[in-house]
This record gives structure tokens, C-alpha cells and sequence, in this order.
């Protein structure tokens, strides 16, 4: 039988026109329904659910059970043959292998009805390509993921093995039929690769980085016409974007000879530059693409809505506001429909065991029920005769072979459970008879295919409640279960411990001949107990009484007429639902000529609610409802939407002596009117009577009292709710449009998921989806449900394909259902999980796919189209007048923010260094009055003392290298040396150098030996622009700065002098330069902030003094102290404490290189605990190194005698918001080793103020306050509970300085602003940097940062500007000298954070956000790129899994921050770039993904 039946060519035409022409608005019907009764159309055993459908293919059954029918029209006279096959009813992966000869038979009959074919109607794909037709005009300008070569290779065709012949192309290609003639795949990409490899010769320059390929965003050869006509291959001007049009294998791009043949170092990328907005150069490839993706998102949206809801405060949701014209039900109020009353036929059986003994004894020769196989041949005859001994043996046994006499393991009233497959009807039959005679009650479930099935967990539980032990199992079933290797079978994942027990009959002894089972009336004990699963996957049981049995078996034969000696044919799953009633149950002689028609099988608990209407001559009711109507619930025959339509048609009448009506399906259970779509509901004696053990369940599902407008019940008797959407149309029918399962509610619509499937699959669908395998379901982000597809893709589709299916397929479901999709996503085919019958199991499919290990070969995010309810973005109101804040601070009793540290001048302490106004005069006192006091001692990386250097040897080696300056460098007092060494000891000796000879000397970080390539131009850059006269370094260092490789990175004619001090002279210099004002410059602090700007400030001798003065109060520093100091000696407060502390206050410092560590992570926590030390200072690098690599050390470094008990401060020295995860996991993972909680806290300092706050020994602990996250957003302060939502902590940066100043700034108009109000941190101190040290001289830039005053108030004093945004709280605590304690808590920098939607937002916040959604994502970085956001994410994982964070990324910055992720970018741990400080260098990485340097695994442009 061919698909489309044997409908005549013209036949079809005529329809066809007649329903996609025009539609005339039909009259309505009597009842006020507007439902359309069409003319007579048979069914095919499923209600016909199809849109717009002709008479053609098997349409949506919707039943995992029915997936596998095979079904086929002719004429207008569907013929059934329902039979139990073999295989078909076997999930797929199992069935036995078929020969070639059977094979083909077997795709002839079974290529109508192949799981494609579920929801497939020629017409409805008519509807589809006419709806893809109209977007044809304006082409989707997609921008194509990127993907690295490895993930490309892993969707090709060698990487899948089909599971059997079942899924070969004949039957798919067949059906299709399609004589276009368009080329295959395979020609597609070969001409393309030829078509490219032109491309790229003929252009002169290439724009792929060989690592990485572009998957093609346009169709294959035959469409390359208008691909060559839009990238003008002929002229040279502009290098085609080749990297766009690529095949399924990528392509070694080879470089034209003229550039050069090694690869030189990725200096911004191998193509053309092009300034972009911010003067960026940057390659055109991937900036085009962004370029395309802004334009695609400037495209018109939805409709703009109108009204907000508050989200707990000022940041607005927008909610979807009722449309005003939306359809809304007119119909007046439904009535409950009775189907005909049961009959009562005096000698029925009282029970079905009674029947089964009366047929068994009185014709024990009549066939009961034969097994069909493939090939319609009978396998299998199982008389009533038969059915009876055997079932008789096996209720004996159950009842009396299982435990002992005293003991028995099964008691009537007991449950066990019945594994059968489906191939073998006749086996599951006699156990469910047994069962019924020996009153133990069965529980049917699907057989175990492995140890951890999808969904077995869940089907283990409900064994587990239901106090199973025994499972019933065939012989053959038994064999085929999986075993341990000591051939048991194994414990299943979930399931409680079971005793397998064979019913075959040859296994059984005989019943004594005194034994008879107990053969009583239908009661309303348990019968049997069914599965369902329900739409979260949890799977429950229902229980059906005897009574509710016996009463469905004679509904069921009523209504369909069954007789005697009739045949009745079932492809349904025999063990539950329809199939089970019908094929099992119905013994009186099964089955009738004209019966099996389509049945809707509701929960599975529930018998069939409707059944056929008797009369043959009566067609069954069709009616062609609008889309649009439906998703409002409302039903309306369809005239004006001509793509945008559901056919339904009738699934029969009510079934005897039961009930019907239809209720709202949200809130009280309200009666629908007649022209509304509501959950059906049922109320019969014949039904399930609850879910097994869950009595609320029970009650919200098996007792509804469905109440009319004015809140009557309209029955005494409880209705149950059946878990289907639909309405009873005129006469009586019933229809159902969908389940309540299936529902998604997308901004107040209702869409179902079967018609997105069935949308989807019209896209091509024979040569795309594998054997139709698509999932849809909703996720709720940003408190509305987004619709999420899943499909698996055939192995041999190219991802050209796959980019192209998915983007018609997002247009045609905007066409037709008018919503957007938020994901879709494709998985190599058979990948999915599976349900017992071969369908895909959904919620473990959602469940992957929200936890990351989906595993997708492709992801497309329309986030900008989808997500409507974003908050508006905030328009900047006009600034308030500083004046006006001031007053109304005061009015309303707040005070300014404003605080200080200790005042220097009120401390009385005996500070000899005080004396002394430069650190070379402190130095040569120290010399002389203590000489072999140890002032630096360095420990190498197994923890011994490299170095030290006592006062008198550090004043003696100064000495040397201040003549070698004078003799060797010819250098005069005031000019600038940069120092290049190691953290170590020379550089200290060098520094001091250079103040002895009057020089200024800049600390330089030495290239690393490793990675010149990209160290050595920042070493030559900072020498350039500091205007070094000479550069000092060590032996080896010097050999590198003028080695081969040294200069292919730079030229290295223009280094200065370099003087190389492994090499000292003896003598002693005349006399010790002496500056003659202590405001002349003593060094110089260069340093590359995290947007990747280099900045020198100025430090004065005056400046330096105070510093040093300032940290030894804060910390108490005397010559008997020791501090462990861990940190790079290059710039900021590291550079401070590693060279000038030391010297000032005279406290040992034991100095731990940072880089040691990498080689001994425990090398800095050893030194502390051995040395008994009571400060040390380190990194957040450091803290990091130490917590991820000594985490599980923690008792072997306990057992090595680490102990931590002394230790009072730990401060991080950084110029950021603290990291207080990190604080937090260092101070517990170390917590067991002695350190108190209390020790670890931060520091603060920046360009203008290298240390601001620093946690001293005295004083208050460290505060955390917890603010709302969005009211940090509108620059807004606003303090909330511990763990409450969207609640951020900050803890505060330790204690000001004394002799510092700090107030909070507006930083637009400058004025003062109150307590706990975020604005800008000035600052005013004895330590302030004197200014910027610049080449150019900017004075404009300098003049702002540090002389600035206050346009109202105290207008006097001059500011600091440091760049940083944070408030000022006053707290309960007390200070050291006795006043409440003021806390400066640091939110972060103003040049890093990003303006997005008119709010600011900090990147940190949205980094953390993305860290926690996946365990693999190890790092983050985002940045802006012309109003995009761009997530760069390190993956630590497989490449597989990276494309499992492309939702999830999204998902989280939705939720969290109310932004659309524009790009999202995985890469490889490492790549994010760090400084010495452990900071993000977040610019590079902007600027190296946009010269497409990352070599990402995926980068994914979302719509």
C-alpha cells in the first residue's frame, strides 16, 4: 500500500485546493460550538490529529505504545490488521537482525508507518514550506557557529553505526519520493571544495587560522549561484569570508607564497586590519560576524508590551499583557455528557476469573488469542483451555512453591510484579490470569534493557512502595536479562531486591486435585496496579479495582458489540491502557469486524473514556480549528489563517454507563463553555480508582467534583481528570486536541508539544531528523516557559545542513504557531534516552539537557527573539545638583560618607626612622647602629634560605652599584634606571643602588625564557616609556635581552646601556647622594591594569616615608617582628613590602618568590609555620594555587607538622573588589591546620594610592554586608538578608590607613554623597602618588586624578581620584582609638565596568553567575563588543561537552542579571589571560578573540 492510499491524482489536487484555497466562515453549529462537521473520513486507529490533513499517512498517535504501528489506508476503507508482531512491538535496539530478503519486504510494509510518519501530513508539510516560502524573501542573516576542527570530524558519518537494517535510507527515501533531482550531500561538498580552494587561491590573503573551521551558512552546490554573486570572488578589494561556505571537512587553507613560511607570532591575527569603534584593530572575521548578528537583532521584534509587574523592587519585569483581541470563549455553558446506559445481560459472569473458568471448561478448544509474526503468519494459538490449567498452575505456585510452608513469600493481597516482552502476549496473559486466581495483584512493567535504563530508577521506586519481591518473567525473557558475570542478575539502578520466577509451564508442578482457587465475585479489591509516568518522569501506580474490571470488560463489549467467535486484532502494548482492555481482558471470545477505532487513551490509569459510535453508517466528526484559536483555549472553525491549523476528528462517544465533561484546566475544576478547550473528565464505575500510596495525589486527580459558573457541583459521584485536552463536540462526540502533558504556556498561549513536533518534522523532514526523532519541551527561565527542541540528526548530514534545518525550521514555527523557539539543539542520532518502547523519554531528556550532559553536536539560542519580558532599559534621570544631595542627606540624618584612618600626628610612638626624611639616609643609620640585624632572608623552592642580607651587607652592596652607576653608566642624579630582575635579593641591593647615586629607579618584571615572544615587548615598553637611561640586570638575564630570540620579538639595537651587576667594583663611592627636597622623585611604579593600560605614577621621597610609616603603625612592625611575604616585587603594595618596609621599620622579611610555588604549592604555608610567623602578605594567585593545590593534602601536610595556630594577619594585597569565595574556601580548607577565620583578609590600593586599606593587627575584624545585586545596577545601595535573592556579599577591604582620608564621590558631578551610597573613592593622604608619569605629558588626564576637589562642601581639600566605585558604612563596631568603626567595602572599577541597557554591570558578577552553572566551566571573562555581551568560558572537560554550555551560560545571565548573552565563546583552560596579581586581563581577551587568536572549541552567536 503506497502512502498516500489510493487516492487519484486529481482526487488530491481537488483537495488540496480546497484546503489550503481560501476558507469560507462556516455558520456556527447549534450549541453555539463553532465546530465543522466535514464529510465522511475514516480513521487510522488514532485520532486524527494532523493539520490540515488530507487522507493521508498514520498521524499522531501520541502513545509511546503505538510509535511502531504499522498502518495502511485504501481507498476511504481503512483495513486493520492490529496484530502482536515479533518485532515491531520490541524497543529497536533489540529486535533480531533481519535478512536482506525479509528486509526489504519488511520496508515496503513498514514504510508507512515508521516513527517519521507519526505526525506527518503531506498537507501540513505543504503548509510548512509555504510558510518557509514567505520568509524565502528576507534571507535569515544567521551568523554560523564556529567550531574547532575535532568537534567538526566528530559528527561525520564513520563516527555512528546504525543499529540495524530497520533504519536504512529505502524506506525513508521511498516514501519521499523526491524527483527534484537536488544533488546529495556528498556532490554538495565536493563541488564546494573545489569552489573554495579557488576561492582561496584567487585571494590574496587568507583568513583561517588552520586550527579552527566555519561550518557554511549557505546550501550546497546547486545554491552556490547566488553564494558567488554576493562575495564578489572577482575582485581583489576585500578578501571573501571563506571560513563561511565550508563542507563537512574542513579544510587545510594553505598560505599564498608570498608571506612568509614559518608562522609568526599572532600579533592581532593573519588578515587584513580594520579600526573599529574604539580603534581597535581587528580582523574582519570575526568582527563581521558580530557586525551580522547586531543587524539580524536590529530586525523589528514583537510587539513592545505595555505594562510592568514589580520584581520585588525598582527592576521591572514587563508582563504580558492580555491582547486585546485575542479570542475569548462566547459559547454558553457546557453540559456533561452520559453515554448509553450499561445493559445488564443476565448471565454475564459475576467476576472475570468465573469467566475465564466458564470458557475454559465449557470450550476449552476455542482459540483465546494467537501471536502473529512479521509476516502476518500465526506463531502462536493459546486456547481457552490452556489459558485456564496454566494460569491454575501458576496462582498454585505463586501461592505455595515461594518461601516455605510456615512462610510463604507471597500471601494473596501481595504485589508482584510482571516483566514479559512484548513479543510474547500469551506468556504475560496466563501470569495476569494466575495472578487474578491466586487475588495477588499484578504490576506490569517494561523489561530492563540494561542496568541503568532511562526512567528505571523511577520504575524502581514504584516497585519499591508497592512492597514488590517476586518478579514473574518469561524463560526466554529470563535468558535475555542482563547478568552479573557470575550469571546472576544483577540488582537494577533503583529497583528494591527481587526473586525472578519463570512462568513457563514445563518449570510448574500440577496443582494437587484438592486445590481449587477462591473464585469470588468482582469486589473492590485491587485488581491490578498500572504504571504511568508523568510529565517530571516520576512514575506512579494506579490501581484498578475487580469491580472497575469486570464493569470496562462489559462496557467494552457492549459498545463495541463483541460476540462470540469473533476476532478482534490489537498492536497496541498489551500491558497497559487500550491494549491491555482490549487484547487481555475481553475473554469473552475476542474481537469485532468494525471496532477498532481510534481510542485516546487518557492516564494510563483510566480506561478508554469514549468509545466508537456503533453505527457503521454514521462518518466520524472532522473539524479544522484555528491555531491561534487554540493557543487561547478557545475553539474557532479556522477562515482566515490558511498555514496556521489543527484537523481533528472525533475519538467516539462517551462509553457506556459513564460520564463526560470537560473542566478548566488551571485552578477550581470549572465546567468549560461549548466553544472552549478544557481537560476532559470522567466519571465511571470502569475506571482507576488512585495513584498506589499517594493519597493528595489521589484526591487532586481521582475525586474532582467539577463545579458549574455558579460553584454547584453538577454530580454527588467524583469525576477524574483524564490528563487530555479537548471538548465534546455536537451529538455527543468527543475530541481531543492534545494532553495536558504536553502543555507549554508561553507568555499566557498554550502550545502543545506534539504540534511543534509535527511542525518541525514538516521541515524536511525524510532528510534530516533521525527516523523523526525530535523532543520539545519548556524550561522556565526569567519566570516565563521557553520552548527547547531536541533533535537527533541523521549521521550523514553535514553541519551545513544542520545550520540550515534548524534556521527554516525556527521560521516555520514562527510562521504557524507564532512563538519563538529559545533553543534547539541536535544530538548525534540513537544518542537520546530512551523509553522502554523505543520513543524518546523526555523528562531525562530535559534533565540532561539542563544539567549540562546533553551533549549536542549543534545549539542554536534565539534568546533576542524569544525573551520579551526583559526589564525596560533604565533611562539615566538628569543628575540631582550635588548641593541639593548634601541638603537632603542632612535633612533626612544621613551623614556624608567620610572617613579616616588614625590621625599621624596624634600617634606618639618611638619611630627613630621618623627622623629621617629619605629611606637611603634610614638605611645607612640602620648600618651603623644595628649592622648584623637580618633584614631579608630568600628561600628557594624547597624551602631553605637561598639569601639573606643583613643591614650592614645590603648598605655595602648599595654602595658598590651606586659607583657602578656613576663610573660604568656615567649616569647624574635624577636619571632613570630600570631595574629587570628575579624577585630575589639584588633587586633589593639594586634599589638602594640607585638612591645612593641619586637616581630613580623603575622595577621591570624580566622576560619569561619560555615566552619571550610576548613578555619581552612589555619589558621594552615600560623601559621606553620611563625613559630609562640604563638597564640593570643579572648575567643571565642580560645574555637573553640580546639573544636571537630576543630579537625576532623586538629590536634589540635600541636597548640603553645595560650594566650587569654579577659583576660589582670593589671601591666605595665619594659620598652618598643626598636628595635636597624630600618632594623630588624617588622611584618610579609602573603597572598594567586590568583593561590592559599601561600607567607609570610618581613616587616622592616624602610620599615613601609615609608609606612606609603608615604600614609599620597599621601592623605594629618592630626589628623583633618576622613577615613571610609572597607576592611579586614589581609594582603597588607588593613592591613596598618586598624592598622598602624592611629597611624603614626594621622587621626581618622572609621573602617567598610566587613562582616557586608552581614547583611547591605548600612552600609559602611551610615557611609561615616554620618561621612562627605572625604576618605575611600574599596573592590571590598565591591563595589560589594553594586552595586548588593542596586541597587534598591537607593531612599529610598536618602529619609534616604544618601549623598555622600562630598566624594573626593574613592580608591579599589587590586593587579589586575582595574575592570572598576565595577567602572564604582558604580559610576553611585550612581551618583543621590552625588558622583562625578571622586572619585572612584583603587589602586595597590602586594607581593614585598604592595602599588605601590594609587589615592591621588592631581593630575590628572584617565586615560582610549582603546588597541587592540589582540595586548595585542603578548605582544603588541597598542592604538585604544573608540569602536572600539576588543578594551579593562584600566584604569589606580592611582598615584605613592611618593618615588617610577617604570620602564617597559622585563621580559625574563631583559632589559629596551619604552613607551607604555608592559613588566613587577619593582619597586624600600623606602617600598619595604625586601624578602620572607619562611621555606624552597628558596633563589633562593627570591633573584630574589627583588634584580634585568637591564642587560643594568641603571645596577646599585636594582628592585623589581612584577610579573605584564603593560606599562607606558606619558600623556598630569600635575602632582603636574608641569611635565606630567605618568600612569601606569596594564594588569595582569604573573603566571595567560595562554600561549595558542603561545599567551598570561589573563583570565579576556575571563571571561568577557563569562559573557556578556548569561543574566543567573553570574560568570566565566577559566584555562588551558593540553592545554585545561575550561570555568566554575555559572548559575543563571534553570538547564534547562544549556545547552543553551554550544554554546553560544563557540561562544563568538571564536569570541572574537580566541580559541576553550575544556570544558565547568556549576555550581551552588557560586562555584567559591573568596578571601577576591574579587579575583578568580582560581587553587582551577582547582584543585577541576579535583578531581570532583564542582557537576557540565553539563559539556560538546567539539570535
Amino acid at each position: 500500500p503506497s502512502l498516500a492510499g489510493d487516492i487519484t491524482q486529481k482526487g488530491y489536487e481537488k483537495k488540496r485546493s480546497k484546503l489550503i484555497g481560501a476558507y469560507l466562515p462556516q455558520p456556527p453549529t447549534a450549541n453555539g460550538a463553532a465546530v465543522v462537521r466535514c464529510r465522511l473520513q475514516h480513521s487510522e486507529g488514532a485520532p486524527r490529529r494532523t493539520f490540515r490533513s488530507a487522507h493521508i499517512g498514520v498521524c499522531d498517535v501520541r502513545e509511546a505504545a503505538a510509535r511502531e504501528r504499522a498502518a495502511s489506508t485504501a481507498g476511504n476503507r481503512p483495513l486493520f490488521y492490529f496484530r502482536f508482531g515479533v518485532d515491531q512491538a520490541l524497543p529497536q535496539e533489540r529486535r533480531p537482525p533481519v535478512t536482506p530478503s525479509s528486509a526489504s519486504r519488511y520496508h515496503r510494509r513498514r514504510s508507512s508507518g515508521s516513527r517519521d510518519e507519526r505526525y506527518r501530513s503531506d498537507v501540513h508539510t505543504e503548509a510548512v514550506q509555504a510558510a518557509l516560502a514567505k520568509h524565502k524573501e528576507r534571507k535569515m542573516a544567521v551568523p554560523m557557529p564556529s567550531k574547532r576542527r575535532s568537534l567538526v570530524v566528530q559528527t561525520s558519518m564513520d563516527a555512528y553505526t546504525p543499529p540495524d537494517t530497520s533504519s536504512g535510507s529505502e524506506d525513508e527515501g521511498s516514501v519521499q519520493g523526491d524527483s527534484q533531482g537536488t544533488p546529495t550531500s556528498s556532490q554538495g561538498s565536493i563541488n564546494m571544495e573545489h569552489w573554495i580552494s579557488q576561492a582561496i587561491h584567487g585571494s590574496t590573503t587568507s583568513t583561517t587560522s588552520s586550527s579552527s573551521t566555519q561550518s557554511g551558512g549557505s546550501g550546497a552546490a546547486h545554491r552556490l549561484a547566488d553564494v558567488m554573486a554576493q562575495t564578489h570572488i572577482e575582485n581583489h578589494s576585500a578578501p571573501p569570508d571563506v571560513t563561511t561556505y565550508t563542507s563537512e571537512h574542513s579544510i587545510q587553507v594553505e598560505r599564498p607564497q608570498g608571506s612568509t613560511g614559518s608562522r609568526t607570532a599572532p600579533k592581532y591575527g593573519n588578515a587584513e586590519l580594520m579600526e573599529t569603534g574604539d580603534g581597535v584593530p581587528v580582523s574582519s572575521r570575526v568582527s563581521a560576524k558580530i557586525q551580522q548578528l547586531v543587524n539580524t537583532l536590529k530586525r523589528p521584534k514583537r510587539p513592545p508590551l505595555r505594562e510592568f509587574f514589580v520584581d520585588d523592587f525598582e527592576e521591572l519585569l514587563e508582563v504580558q499583557q492580555p491582547d486585546p483581541n485575542q479570542p475569548k470563549p462566547e459559547g454558553a455553558q457546557m453540559l456533561a455528557m452520559r453515554g448509553e446506559q450499561l445493559g445488564v445481560v443476565t448471565n454475564w459472569p459475576p467476576s472475570l476469573e468465573a469467566a475465564l473458568q466458564r470458557w475454559g471448561t465449557i470450550s476449552p478448544k476455542a482459540p483465546c488469542l494467537t501471536t502473529m509474526d512479521t509476516n502476518g503468519k500465526p506463531l502462536y494459538i493459546l486456547t481457552y483451555g490452556k489459558l485456564w490449567t496454566r494460569s491454575m498452575k501458576v496462582a498454585y505456585s505463586i501461592l505455595h512453591k515461594l518461601g516455605t510452608k510456615q512462610e510463604p513469600m507471597v500471601r494473596p493481597g501481595d504485589r508482584v510484579a510482571l516483566v514479559f516482552p512484548n513479543n510474547d502476549p500469551a506468556a504475560f496473559m496466563v501470569a495476569f490470569y494466575g495472578c487474578l486466581l491466586a487475588e495477588v495483584v499484578p504490576v506490569p512493567i517494561e523489561v530492563p534493557l540494561t542496568r541503568k535504563d532511562a526512567g528505571s530508577q523511577q520504575i524502581g521506586f514504584l516497585l519499591g512502595s508497592c512492597g514488590v519481591t517476586v518478579a514473574l518473567t518469561s524463560d526466554a525473557c529470563h535468558k535475555g536479562l542482563p547478568k552479573s558475570p557470575t550469571g546472576e542478575i544483577p540488582q537494577f539502578k533503583g529497583w528494591p531486591k527481587l526473586l525472578w520466577f519463570v512462568t513457563e509451564s514445563k518449570h510448574l508442578s500440577k496443582p494437587p486435585r484438592d486445590w481449587f482457587p477462591h473464585i469470588k465475585d468482582a469486589n473492590n479489591d485491587t485488581a491490578y496496579i498500572e504504571y504511568k509516568t508523568c510529565k517530571d518522569g516520576s512514575v506512579l501506580g494506579v490501581t484498578v479495582t475487580r469491580t472497575a474490571l469486570l464493569t470496562h470488560c462489559q462496557a467494552l463489549t457492549q459498545a463495541c458489540g463483541y460476540t462470540e467467535a469473533e476476532t478482534i486484532v490489537n498492536v497496541l502494548d498489551f500491558k497497559k491502557d487500550v491494549g491491555l482492555w482490549h487484547g487481555i481482558l475481553t475473554v469473552s471470545e475476542v474481537p469485532a469486524p468494525n471496532c477498532i477505532c481510534p481510542h485516546r487513551s487518557p492516564l494510563p490509569a483510566l480506561p478508554v473514556p469514549c468509545l466508537p459510535t456503533d453505527d457503521s453508517n454514521q462518518p466520524p466528526g472532522r473539524g479544522v480549528l484555528s491555531m491561534h484559536g487554540l493557543t487561547y483555549g478557545v475553539i474557532r472553525v479556522d477562515s482566515e489563517e490558511k498555514l496556521s491549523v489543527l484537523t481533528v476528528q472525533d475519538v467516539g462517544l462517551v462509553m457506556p454507563g459513564a460520564i463526560m465533561c470537560s473542566v478548566k484546566p488551571d485552578g477550581i475544576p470549572q465546567l468549560c463553555r461549548t466553544d472552549e478547550i478544557g481537560e476532559l473528565c470522567v466519571c465511571a464505575v470502569a475506571t482507576g480508582t488512585s495513584y498506589y500510596g499517594l493519597s493528595g495525589m489521589t484526591k487532586n486527580t481521582f475525586e474532582v467534583f467539577p463545579m458549574t459558573s455558579s460553584g454547584a457541583p453538577i454530580s454527588e459521584y467524583p469525576f477524574i481528570r483524564t490528563g487530555l485536552l479537548g471538548f465534546v463536540g455536537p451529538g455527543g462526540l468527543v475530541f481531543v486536541v492534545g494532553k495536558m502533558d504536553g502543555l507549554m504556556v508561553v507568555s499566557g498561549r498554550r502550545h502543545n508539544a506534539d504540534d511543534i513536533v509535527a511542525t518541525a518534522l514538516a521541515v524536511e523532514p525524510m532528510k534530516f531528523v533521525y527516523r523523526g526523532r525530535i523532543a520539545v519541551f519548556s524550561v522556565t527561565v526569567l519566570h516565563d516557559e521557553r520552548i527547547v527542541i531536541v533533535a537527533e540528526q541523521r549521521p550523514d548530514s553535514t553541519e551545513e545542513d544542520s545550520f540550515q534545518w534548524m534556521s527554516r525550521v525556527l521560521q516555520a514555527i514562527d510562521s504557524i504557531h507564532q512563538v519563538g523557539v529559545y533553543c534547539l539543539a541536535l544530538v548525534p542520532a540513537n544518542t537520546l534516552p530512551k523509553t522502554p518502547l523505543g520513543g524518546i523519554h523526555l523528562s531525562e531528556t530535559k534533565q540532561l539537557f539542563l544539567e549540562g550532559s546533553l551533549h549536542p553536536c549543534n545549539v542554536l539560542m534565539c534568546p533576542h527573539t524569544c525573551v520579551t519580558n526583559l526589564p525596560k532599559p533604565r533611562q539615566k534621570q538628569p543628575e540631582i545638583g550635588p548641593a541639593s544631595v548634601m541638603v537632603g542627606n542632612l535633612v533626612s540624618g544621613k551623614r556624608i560618607a567620610q572617613a579616616s584612618g588614625r590621625d599621624l600626628g596624634q600617634i606618639e610612638d618611638n619611630d627613630q626612622a621618623r627622623k629621617f626624611l629619605f629611606l637611603s639616609e634610614v638605611l645607612q643609620w640602620r648600618a651603623q647602629t644595628t649592622p648584623d640585624h637580618v633584614l631579608y632572608t630568600l628561600l628557594n623552592c624547597r624551602g631553605a634560605i637561598a639569601n639573606s642580607l643583613t643591614c650592614v651587607q645590603l648598605h655595602k652592596r648599595a654602595e658598590k652599584i651606586a659607583v657602578m652607576l656613576m663610573e660604568r653608566g656615567h649616569l647624574q642624579a635624577g636619571d632613570h634606571v630600570a631595574l629587570v630582575y628575579p624577585p630575589g635579593i639584588d633587586l633589593i641591593a639594586a634599589f638602594y643602588g640607585c638612591l645612593y647615586a641619586g637616581c630613580v629607579p623603575i622595577t621591570v618584571r624580566p622576560p619569561h625564557p619560555q615566552n619571550i615572544a610576548t613578555t619581552l615587548p612589555t619589558v621594552k615598553m615600560i623601559v621606553e616609556v620611563s625613559r630609562s637611561a640604563c638597564l640593570m640586570t643579572t648575567q643571565l638575564i642580560c645574555k637573553l635581552l640580546r639573544s636571537r630570540e630576543a630579537a625576532a620579538a623586538v629590536d634589540v639595537r635600541t636597548w640603553p646601556l645595560i650594566l650587569d651587576t654579577d659583576d660589582l667594583p670593589k671601591k666605595r663611592p665619594a659620598q652618598i647622594c643626598k636628595p635636597c627636597n624630600p618632594d623630588t622623585l624617588a622611584y618610579l611604579d609602573f603597572s598594567v591594569s586590568t583593561t590592559g593600560m599601561l600607567a607609570g605614577v610618581k613616587m616622592s621621597h616624602a610620599a615613601t616615608s609615609a608609606f612606609c610609616r603608615s604600614i609599620k603603625l597599621q601592623c605594629e612592625l618592630y626589628p623583633s617582628r618576622e613577615v613571610a611575604i609572597c607576592l611579586d616585587p614589581y609594582c603597588g603594595l607588593g613592591f613596598v613590602l618586598w624592598c622598602l618596609c624592611s629597611v624603614y621599620s626594621g622587621h626581618q622579611s622572609i621573602l617567598i618568590p610566587p613562582s616557586e610555588l608552581e614547583t611547591n604549592p605548600a612552600l609559602w604555608l611551610l615557611a609561615v609555620s616554620q618561621y612562627k610567623v605572625r604576618d605575611t602578605f600574599c596573592s590571590y594567585s598565591v591563595m589560589e594555587l594553594c586552595t586548588k593545590g593542596l586541597g587534598s593534602q591537607t593531612e599529610s601536610l598536618k602529619a609534616r607538622g604544618l601549623d598555622l595556630s600562630r598566624v594573626r594577619t593574613c592580608v591579599v594585597v589587590a586593587e579589586e573588589r575582595p574575592r570572598i569565595a576565595l577567602t572564604q574556601s582558604f580559610s576553611k580548607l585550612f581551618k583543621d591546620l590552625g588558622l583562625h577565620p578571622r586572619a585572612v583578609s584583603t587589602s586595597f590600593g590602586c594607581r593614585v594610592n598604592l595602599a588605601i586599606c590594609l587589615q592591621g593587627t588592631s581593630g575590628p575584624d572584617p565586615t560582610t554586608v549582603y546588597v541587592d545585586m540589582r540595586a548595585l545596577r542603578h548605582d544603588r545601595v541597598r542592604l538585604v538578608e544573608r540569602g536572600s535573592p539576588h543578594s551579593l556579599p562584600l566584604m569589606e577591604s580592611g582598615k584605613i590607613l592611618p593618615g588617610v582620608r577617604i570620602i564617597i564621590a559622585n563621580p559625574e558631578t563631583k559632589g559629596p554623597l551619604g552613607d551607604s551610597h555608592l559613588g566613587e573613592i577619593w582619597v586624600h593622604s600623606a602617600h598619595n602618588a604625586s601624578g602620572y608619569f607619562t611621555i606624552y605629558g597628558d596633563e589633562s588626564l593627570q591633573s584630574d586624578h589627583f588634584n580634585s576637589r568637591l564642587s560643594f562642601g568641603d571645596t577646599q581639600t585636594i582628592w585623589a581620584r581612584t577610579g573605584y566605585l564603593g560606599f562607606l558604612r558606619r558600623t556598630e563596631l569600635t575602632d582603636a582609638n574608641g569611635e565606630r568603626h567605618d568600612a569601606l567595602y569596594v564594588v569595582g572599577a569604573l573603566d571595567e565596568a560595562m554600561e549595558l541597557r542603561g545599567m551598570r554591570y561589573h563583570p565579576i558578577d556575571i563571571e561568577t553567575s557563569v562559573i557556578r552553572a556548569h561543574k566543567s566551566v573553570t574560568e570566565c571573562a566577559v566584555f562588551t563588543w558593540t553592545n554585545l555581551l561575550v561570555v568566554v568560558v575555559e572548559l575543563d572537560g571534553s570538547e564534547q561537552e562544549a556545547l552543553d554550555l551554550v544554554p546553560l551560560v544563557t540561562n544563568v545571565v538571564l536569570e541572574e542579571h537580566y541580559l541576553i548573552v550575544g556570544v558565547v565563546v568556549v576555550v581551552d583552560i588557560g586562555v584567559i589571560p591573568i596578571n601577576s596579581r591574579g587579575e583578568k586581563q580582560r581587553m587582551h581577551l577582547r582584543d585577541g578573540f576579535l583578531a581570532d587568536q583564542l582557537d576557540p572549541i565553539y563559539v556560538a552567536y546567539n539570535m
